[in-house]
């Protein structure tokens, strides 16, 4: 029972992009292995596929997001957030609902236009997986900032 009052309490951050099929499937598979105190979701405005190039470059990293399924959110699912995080454009124009005291675009290159062979792919999708990680590290240190001048 304490373990569920603990959860429940803890905060909630969404990644949201307009496929949840790259970008915020490797956000959210970051966050739930580095923000261990924050409930992790990701969704999309137009859900497809989990990108079989994100798993990989996951992979590398020993964080397994295979068993991830892209999700569709609704504009009314976004007040169940504490924090949604954008991570392109076509969702952070989409959803107008979101306020800005809750709300933080990264405008990420999206690897799915990159057309090369399979290893320039799995460079470029490295060189974004990267790109979301020192995101996240960084947003890290703003949260634990917060929390202590909010003590």
């Amino acid at each position: 029972l304490n373990v569920l009052a603990i959860q429940s309490n803890k905060k909630s951050i969404l990644f949201l992009c307009t496929g949840n099929s790259c970008r915020s499937q490797i956000a959210e598979g970051y966050a739930k292995f580095y923000l261990k105190d924050y409930h992790i979701s990701s969704g999309g405005t137009n859900p497809e596929f989990v990108n079989p190039y994100a798993i990989k470059v996951m992979q590398n990293l020993n964080i397994d997001i295979s068993y991830h399924k892209s999700k569709k959110v609704s504009l009314n699912d976004f007040n169940k957030f504490d924090l949604i995080i954008t991570l392109c454009g076509d969702a952070k124009d989409n959803c107008p609902i979101i306020g800005t005291s809750k709300h933080i675009h990264w405008d990420i290159e999206d690897p799915a236009r990159y057309e090369a062979p399979d290893h320039e792919l799995i460079k470029k999708y490295s060189k974004i997986r990267d790109i979301i990680i020192n995101r996240i590290k960084l947003l890290k240190l703003d949260l634990d900032n917060q929390i202590i001048n909010e003590v």
